[in-house]
């Protein structure tokens, strides 16, 4: 990365919750990004669940 980052001369290690192409372009930059595969709970709805039973 040459341009002047808020952290001095200290080199950005970044861990990624979000979009695969975010922590894909700071790869192109030379940052070390680990990407978590991380999705919100899903909240528990009985009708989906019975709906879902129903078809299996």
């Amino acid at each position: 990365m040459n341009k002047k980052c808020p952290a001095g001369n200290k080199k950005l290690k970044v861990v990624n919750i979000g979009l695969q192409s975010f922590a894909d372009s700071l790869r192109r930059q030379g940052v070390k990004v680990a990407q978590v595969a991380w999705r919100p709970p899903v909240k528990h709805d009985k009708d989906m669940t019975d709906l879902l039973d129903s078809l299996m």
